[in-house]
């Protein structure tokens, strides 16, 4: 059975699945029909379509479902326990709601038991990719919902996973390539940065997006990618600095905008998030790969500037309070926005969430910069600035239909610390060792409080998500959807 496409369905672009029931549910007038799979993955459902445990294929197809499914919201940087909580989800709507879940860093495995008088059923799946997409997640988020609400064949939802998992994207590549420039320019301003240096940034992130591209294809490490990625960003800073008095003093935020560009495709979230939740060994690996890659962007850029530097050419520090005050707060609001739509954008989200990312990101640039007037430090208004972008991210992706996730990572976008990148790579470069690596821990701190304050927000949340909306489905409420 395949799935069929209809015209009308504005909740899915993969068609109807199955037959689809009236139902009645108790809600308030001004709650949303749908809710989001983090408000319904709290506890095991009771199956709508029990499948017989007794017949070997119907189980395997289940199991090979659940662990699909957690492979996308894997893939995409989900902690452990959310991918475990989905993977759990799937499996109990269809009746085996006895399972053991081992998700690890690049692998899903699931065990379920079926009762004293028939052996245990397994499946397990190997994520080999790293996916930015998040048209893909969000459909997959949908799917969830539609099983759980909806009496789902199985084979049906096999049918709508596999059209999710082959779909192109959304928009042309170009998209995704101008949302990346759009973000590198954007920082440059929310950093103090003028049009020029707003444009210059647009031009080369564009050519590192391009260059990156090319090279992935050829099957370059990202280790290697990033470093290049880092070489390109310093190359425009280093030009400036020689040949133009005038700009040579802000040519290194062009630097940091791409700082900030390279880490924002890396699972910090997710990894800080394992960390937290007791996933140890996930998070290590996790861990481990942000450090490296993070580490292959700052050999490209010190490498780059070691070369200026020899040739004499000196690209000066940035003063360590660049575009962190409330001075023409508007602009900055309006630059923190536009770089959380941008990076949204360039990981492919929809439209719809869109204005969620742009409110998300405008928030969050709002509360750092107020909380960091105040007093406080860099790590504690991140921290703050994070959590209230976690709590937002539910209330706004709950009303978009999109995962938190989405919302929540482009909220942060523009509070990553790629200026205290940028200075303690240069001061470790002017022999400051203790000054350069007090400003590479200081970004791992800024890095930290991010992700977890990401998290504590969700958490507050999903805390009253759970005390206020129900949870029944009520046979009494007729949905026309």
């Amino acid at each position: 059975m395949t799935a069929e496409h209809t015209a009308d369905d504005d909740d899915s672009s993969f068609g109807r699945l199955g037959s689809r029931p009236r139902l009645r549910l108790r809600r308030p007038f001004w709650r949303p029909l749908e809710r989001a799979t983090a408000d319904n993955i709290v506890a095991a459902p009771t199956p709508l379509r029990p499948i017989d445990l007794t017949d070997d294929a119907e189980v395997s197809q289940v199991l090979d479902l659940a662990v699909r499914v957690g492979e996308v919201v894997l893939a995409a940087g989900t902690g452990v326990g959310d991918t475990s909580a989905q993977v759990r989800f799937i499996a109990s709507t269809y009746g085996l709601d006895k399972c053991d879940i081992d998700v690890t860093f690049d692998a899903i495995r699931i065990w379920a038991d079926r009762g004293p008088y028939l052996p245990p059923a397994s499946d397990m799946r190997v994520v080999k990719y790293r996916s930015l997409d998040f048209t893909r997640l969000a459909a997959v988020d949908r799917l969830t919902r539609r099983i759980r609400t909806q009496v789902v064949p199985v084979e049906n939802a096999h049918a709508a996973l596999d059209e999710i998992v082959s779909a192109r994207h959304p928009y042309p590549r170009w998209v995704s390539t101008a949302g990346w420039s759009l973000l590198a320019a954007a920082i440059a301003v929310l950093l103090g940065g003028g049009v020029m240096l707003a444009v210059i940034s647009f031009a080369t992130t564009a050519v590192i997006d391009l260059v990156n591209r090319a090279l992935h294809q050829l099957g370059l490490p990202l280790f290697f990618q990033n470093m290049i990625g880092g070489v390109i960003a310093s190359t425009p800073a280093i030009a400036l600095a020689a040949f133009s008095d005038q700009w040579r003093a802000d040519a290194a935020l062009i630097v940091a905008a791409g700082i900030t560009v390279l880490l924002s495709g890396l699972q910090l979230v997710g990894s800080v998030q394992d960390a937290i939740t007791g996933a140890p060994v996930t998070a290590a690996a996790r861990m481990l790969e942000v450090v490296m890659m993070t580490g292959g962007i700052v050999a490209g850029i010190g490498l780059a500037l070691r070369v200026s530097t020899i040739l004499g050419i000196e690209v000066p520090e940035i003063a360590a309070n660049a575009g962190r005050d409330t001075e023409f707060l508007a602009l900055k609001l309006s630059a923190g926005a536009v770089a959380a739509v941008a990076f949204a954008m360039a990981c492919y989200a929809e439209r719809r969430a869109l204005f969620a990312a742009g409110l998300s990101g405008a928030g969050g640039t709002a509360a750092y910069l107020v909380v960091q007037d105040i007093g406080f430090g860099p790590v504690v208004a991140s921290g703050a600035a994070a959590t209230l972008i976690g709590m937002a991210g539910g209330l706004m992706a709950r009303r978009a239909l999109t995962p938190p996730l989405v919302v929540a990572a482009a909220g942060i976008t523009p509070l990553l610390p790629g200026l205290k990148v940028y200075r303690g790579l240069y001061a470790l470069l002017e022999d400051e060792t203790l000054l350069g690596f007090g400003q590479i821990l200081g970004a791992f701190g800024v890095g930290c409080a991010l992700a977890a304050g990401v998290i504590l927000g969700e958490w507050f949340d999903r805390l009253l998500s759970r005390r206020g909306t129900p949870r029944d489905f009520d046979p009494t409420y007729t949905s026309d959807r």
